[in-house]
């Protein structure tokens, strides 16, 4: 029981599970507004909070599985990265690929179970969610693709509760990857250097970090406004346009603490983060129950 115990903490630090509060707040915002919008209450039912979770969550196992899989070569040469479970034999290759392979059938069945459009989109989203590793050996938009994955939370959301994809879930989707574009570029300063000397293509190895800065603080401002159009779009109310202005105070901040000191950047992306989606997600539920 306790190398059971042992190897499931070493697949949780593998895909670093505490992260997951980073994407699940946005597929349930998605989910309580368009559930709102159909029946006029923000209650999707306990079948569809189970299937959204379990798609959540084993999407983003198969994204990072992938990754760490991918990287191996790259992160048993970086002094950030090097005790990754994915790197010091903790977690063996074949483990990696098992756990792989188990998430994404996983994911597959629950879209299935979840109805049509859910099913037919689950395998080119997981494409896409693999697609982040290999952009960052050729492309410094690998920012934007990073972002692009959490953001399909949301549309996942709204297509499970209203089998379609609609307008306010897109600007939803773009304001989610705009910030997690935007905190990635802050968190990524911390390889800017690795970045140059192993040839890994990312914006701070390519413009530096003043520039980095700046293209951040433009990724979070458009995620505001994007967020913004969601709120009009939706046709919400008070609370939530109190989530919309949160969210830009605590961005702001979030930059304020980065730009004093460098060594902050763990703080501001996962403390500042986490504490956005949550209040983010509290706030949408005041509006819609």
């Amino acid at each position: 029981m306790n190398r059971f115990r042992e190897k499931l903490n070493h697949f949780s630090e593998l895909v670093m599970f505490k992260h997951s509060v980073f994407s699940l707040p946005f597929i349930f915002i998605a989910m309580l507004v368009a559930s709102h919008n159909e029946s006029g209450s923000g209650w999707f039912g306990w079948k569809l909070l189970f299937l959204g979770t379990l798609a959540a969550v084993t999407a983003r196992n198969f994204a990072m599985g992938v990754n760490r899989y991918l990287d191996r070569d790259v992160d048993i040469l970086n002094p950030r990265t090097k005790g990754r479970p994915s790197v010091d034999g903790r977690v063996s290759n074949t483990q990696m690929l098992g756990f792989i392979v188990i998430n994404a059938l996983f994911f597959i069945v629950v879209a299935y179970f979840v109805n049509t459009l859910a099913f037919q989109l689950s395998i080119p989203i997981l494409f896409v969610l693999g697609a982040y590793t290999f952009f960052k050996r050729f492309s410094a938009l690998a920012h934007l693709i990073l972002g692009v994955s959490l953001g399909l939370a949301p549309i996942a959301g709204v297509v499970a509760v209203s089998g379609e994809i609609t307008l306010w879930s897109v600007y939803l989707a773009i304001g989610v990857m705009f910030w997690v574009a935007g905190f990635d570029l802050l968190y990524s300063l911390q390889d800017m250097e690795f970045d140059k000397a192993n040839n890994l293509h990312s914006i701070p190895s390519k413009f530096g970090a003043n520039k980095t800065m700046w293209i951040a603080r433009v990724f979070h401002f458009l995620a505001i406004v994007f967020w913004a159009y969601f709120v009009v779009t939706a046709g919400l109310g008070y609370w939530a346009k109190l989530a919309v202005l949160f969210s830009a105070i605590m961005l702001s901040y979030e930059h304020y603490i980065v730009n004093k000191d460098f060594t902050k950047i763990d703080k501001a992306f996962f403390t500042v983060n986490g504490y956005l989606g949550f209040v983010f997600l509290i706030l949408i539920i005041m509006e819609v129950i």
